[in-house]
């Protein structure tokens, strides 16, 4: 689906939002008949409220939504998409005393509440419109929304149609639309290519794994963005529970991630030289699995030994990683689902991620405070890499003792990149548990917008 803003010359029924510690002021300034309807009705303001004012024929004239105070605003995001989900028809416009950053996220939580996973139940509904607010990037917003629409839709696809070969198909389609290049490198023809542990992670499914490598634009700054397309994880031969692969369509949201972000990136005209490295496998279980004690040499030279085959993302990144090092980017961002000790630390909601860069740290975080795309930067603890270092290979994939599992992972990424000047590795979950305003439950982009939004700061230093 593509998100879109009402012609600017529909005809619109205003929206007037209202914050709990202005409505006195403001309801004074209405007349009588509108007073005793709102107090009637009980509106004051508060989070999440909504009342629809009649006119003389009893057709709607216009809405009051409650924007609360502000630890309300705090504590949920896109606080008013809650009321065009409760709208659910018609075409609004906004009206109140929001600052441009307030206004741009009223905007877009408003396309975004539109959003709906129908593939295999239900159709798409048209729900509440929305007219481009004045003061906003009506096209960027849209394409925002457009790139996050495509990323939860790839997540939420099950891997039964959302394997290796439907991912490469959605990054084609994505290519095709924007007049990008693309390769791929499938099945055994990734060992005469040098991506060894791709293969070995993918090569138990009957889909073949690949390696998609897509290029687009020719002038400015160089951004690499390799994303983890793990689009089944059963574990590989030390197997999941079955309460834990239950959610494993979703360990391809890195990648989904970044063709969200890509799209974002090419719609809007982004003057940058693009590329996206999607590692796309199965992990599966078969005769030919890898196995725990194996040791695999990495498309960079590095020994690892398997101590677990369900730490299979960061190896599959790490031949893509070694890839993209060879043509150092100006900026590369590293995306994946990679770990259960990312969600103890920060929980679902944050997308924690690790970069040695202070300036390039400040930026990220800064950019996702402004749009409300929460991160939280993490230590690349440089002690913990014995932990990584087993001494009968160079790297251990799974190390013993449990602790700081998401930040040894992040070193052992970090071990494939040595000449890219600015490198950052997002540690994401790409799933929404409770359903929210404008995000409902299932999957969910995290830190593309903030990504995004941070891009032109960040290339210009």
């Amino acid at each position: 689906m593509t998100p879109k803003f009402a012609p600017p010359d529909t005809r619109a029924i205003p929206v007037r939002i209202v914050t709990s510690a202005g409505f006195d002021t403001w309801l004074g300034t209405q007349d009588e008949v509108v007073r005793d309807w709102i107090q009637a009705n009980g509106f004051d303001g508060g989070a999440g409220q909504i009342l629809r004012l009649p006119a003389p024929d009893m057709s709607v004239a216009r809405v009051l939504v409650g924007w609360g105070a502000a630890k309300d605003r705090a504590r949920t995001r896109f606080l008013i998409a809650k009321a065009a989900e409760q709208l659910k028809s018609g075409t609004y416009t906004l009206d109140g005393d929001l600052t441009a950053n307030e206004l741009e996220e009223a905007a877009l939580g408003w396309l975004l509440s539109a959003y709906s996973f129908t593939r295999y139940k239900g159709e798409a509904v048209d729900g509440a419109q929305l007219k481009a607010p004045k003061g906003i990037d009506a096209s960027r917003l849209e394409a925002i929304a457009a790139g996050e629409c495509l990323t939860r839709d790839l997540i939420n696809t099950p891997a039964s149609d959302m394997g290796p070969a439907e991912l490469e198909t959605a990054a084609r389609n994505l290519a095709q639309a924007h007049g990008a290049a693309i390769h791929v490198t499938e099945g055994d023809d990734l060992l005469d290519a040098n991506f060894p542990m791709i293969h070995a992670v993918g090569r138990a499914s009957n889909r073949a794994p690949r390696l998609i490598d897509m290029n687009w634009g020719t002038e400015g700054p160089h951004v690499t963005l390799v994303g983890k397309g793990v689009c089944f994880d059963t574990g590989g031969l030390n197997l999941k529970p079955g309460a834990s692969m239950g959610l494993m369509k979703k360990d391809m949201g890195g990648a989904a991630t970044v063709l969200g972000l890509a799209s974002m990136i090419m719609t809007t005209g982004t003057r940058l030289r693009l590329r996206v490295l999607i590692p796309a496998v199965e992990n599966a279980v078969s005769g030919n699995a890898f196995r725990p004690g194996d040791i695999l040499t990495a498309r960079n030279g590095l020994t690892v030994e398997i101590n677990n085959t369900d730490a299979e993302g960061r190896l599959v990144l790490a031949d893509a990683l070694a890839l993209a090092d060879e043509a150092p980017a100006d900026l590369m961002i590293c995306m994946a689902t990679l770990t259960g000790a990312a969600r103890v630390a920060v929980g679902p909601d944050l997308a924690p991620f690790y970069t040695d860069d202070d300036a390039l740290a400040m930026a990220l975080a800064q950019a996702g405070k402004r749009v409300r795309d929460p991160l939280w930067r993490m230590p690349l603890h440089r002690p913990y890499e014995t932990m990584i270092e087993p001494g009968i290979a160079d790297l251990d994939n799974a190390p013993s003792g449990g602790f700081a599992g998401s930040i040894t992972a992040a070193l052992f990424l970090d071990r494939f990149v040595k000449d890219t000047p600015r490198f950052a590795h997002f540690d994401i979950f790409g799933w929404n548990p409770t359903a929210a305003p404008a995000r409902p439950k299932g999957g969910v982009g995290m830190a593309a917008r903030a990504i995004f939004d941070a891009l032109p700061k960040v290339l210009d230093t």
